[in-house]
Order: C-alpha cells, then sequence, then structure tokens
C-alpha cells in the first residue's frame, strides 16, 4: 500500500490514481504562499522564473497565462537565490515560507489561488492524498477520522510548537494561525472536485 499527498499537477503523469481522502491542501480565494512578484504589472512582464520546489503552482502559472491573463511571458526555470532578481521586466514565483518575508515589498503582487478564483469563480487545489492501488475502506474511514482530528486541533499544534524546537512560526511577518486557519482550506468538497478536474482538464490543453 502506496498513499501521499500529492502536488496535483502530477496526476496527468499517472496511470491510475484514487484520491482517498476527504481532505487536501487548498485555498478558497488568497493564500498568501503562492504568489508572482513583479515590479511591473502583467502587461509589462517579458520573463517570469518559475519555483523549483513547487510543480503545481508552476502549472497553476502557466493555466492562467494562457487562459486567463493572455501574456506572451517567456519561462525561466529557478536556481536557488532566484528572487533576488526579481526587478524589471523579470518577476518571479515563489511559494512557502520564502514568501512571508517577501508581501509587500513589490509593487505588484499576484496570489496564484486568488487569480485561479477570479478566473473560475472556483477554490483551488495545490494537493490531495492520493493512492496508486486499492485501499481498503477501513483504512480511508480512520484516516479521515485522522485528518480530521488534525484539523480540528490545528491551535493547538501551533501553541505546542511555540514550546519545542520544531517551531512553525518562521518569522516575524507570518501569523501562523491566521494561515493555517484561514488562508489554507482543508476539506475537498464538491467545488474544489470540480475545480480539480477543471486544472487537469486545462493542463493536458497547455
Amino acid at each position: 500500500m502506496a498513499i501521499g499527498l500529492v502536488p496535483v499537477a502530477l496526476l496527468v503523469e499517472l496511470d491510475h490514481y484514487k484520491i482517498i481522502s476527504d481532505y487536501c491542501i487548498g485555498a478558497n480565494g488568497k493564500v498568501d504562499s503562492v504568489k508572482l512578484y513583479s515590479e511591473v504589472p502583467l502587461q509589462e512582464i517579458k520573463t517570469v522564473t518559475l519555483d523549483y520546489q513547487s510543480k503545481s503552482s508552476i502549472k497553476l502559472t502557466k493555466v492562467l497565462n494562457k487562459f486567463y491573463w493572455k501574456q506572451n511571458f517567456e519561462y525561466m526555470d529557478a536556481k536557488p537565490g532566484y528572487e533576488e532578481n526579481i526587478k524589471g521586466n523579470n518577476a518571479a514565483v515563489v511559494i512557502g515560507d520564502r514568501t512571508f518575508s517577501l508581501n509587500g515589498k513589490f509593487k505588484f503582487e499576484y496570489d496564484l489561488a486568488e487569480e485561479w478564483k477570479k478566473f473560475t469563480g472556483l477554490p483551488f487545489v495545490f494537493a490531495a492524498w492520493v493512492s496508486t492501488s486499492e485501499i481498503k475502506k477501513e483504512f480511508i474511514d480512520e484516516f479521515n477520522l485522522a485528518l480530521e482530528f488534525g484539523v480540528a486541533n490545528t491551535k493547538k499544534a501551533i501553541d505546542e510548537s511555540k514550546n519545542s524546537h520544531l517551531s512553525i512560526q518562521p518569522s516575524n511577518h507570518f501569523n501562523a494561525e491566521d494561515y493555517l486557519s484561514n488562508k489554507i482550506s482543508y476539506d475537498l468538497n464538491s467545488e474544489k472536485r470540480k475545480a480539480l478536474d477543471l486544472f487537469l482538464e486545462h493542463i493536458r490543453k497547455l
């Protein structure tokens, strides 16, 4: 048995898979940790450096550009430290905790989950729990209960982390409770499943 929290952009590369959980990593509007940063508006961007840490964010950028923004970007692969080269007509996609120290530093910030919501009217799914083999219903039920418990106790986990060396409060620019409780949306409901299907459909058309 093999299961994993899989970036959804990878699903188009799998011959067979099953989403096994009612939970995911998603957002319903602004997520604040997946952004396109630029000194100039979309219409003036010439090159976009793509974050090497997230395939889903790379595909989301390309989907938004082809079907929504419709700009003539040249894409470049990122190398470590590329965040220092966001200047002029070069924009960059940055994800994760590196965004928290960048937010507010650039004249133009495009939150990709928010842009997707503007484009489709739907939330976005970044990652889902997936298996490439059959999983017993008993396991899936127990797994969902465990995830439900974790989501319901987010604040407790944050409070406990502050008293350990595994703190998830990485900087003064980041409010862990607000981010994990309000920006990330965990339930894989019908709207998110519809959004996921639409995203995969757009990926196949790139």
